[in-house]
């Protein structure tokens, strides 16, 4: 439950599904060899959560040799994955803060952040 497809991004016809379990798409599946079997080098990177799975398989990606672009207004953060038990007295940041911390720290180095429509603008 919850993890279904939504309808307007569920697989077409014959496309590839890759299930993964940690927090990068790379780690335990076929991603890399299907890619690049199939000459693909430029990604498009989306998803929950922005630290976490988002920014480890878009820094994969880019260090895999990927060029990688990044849908900031496709991701999005939860406060409640922060940790703060390592400064007591500090304030939990916002999920915005937290999402915009994590595109600030990706882009330029391991992606470009771009909005959806500007990589739909941009095409492939």
């Amino acid at each position: 439950p919850g993890d279904t497809f939504k309808p307007e991004v569920a697989p077409l016809g014959e496309e590839p599904v890759f299930e993964k379990s940690v927090n990068s798409a790379f780690i335990g599946t076929d991603l890399e060899d299907h890619l690049t079997h199939c000459s693909v080098g430029d990604l498009v990177i989306c998803g929950l959560t922005t630290p976490h799975c988002v920014s480890t398989t878009s820094r994969m990606a880019a260090n895999l040799g990927f060029a990688v672009r990044l849908a900031f207004d496709a991701c999005a953060a939860f406060a409640a994955n922060v940790r703060m038990d390592w400064a007591p007295g500090l304030a939990v940041p916002d999920p915005e803060a937290v999402h915009n911390a994590a595109i600030g720290h990706l882009h330029g180095e391991f992606c470009r952040a771009l909005s959806t429509d500007a990589i739909l603008t941009e095409g492939p």
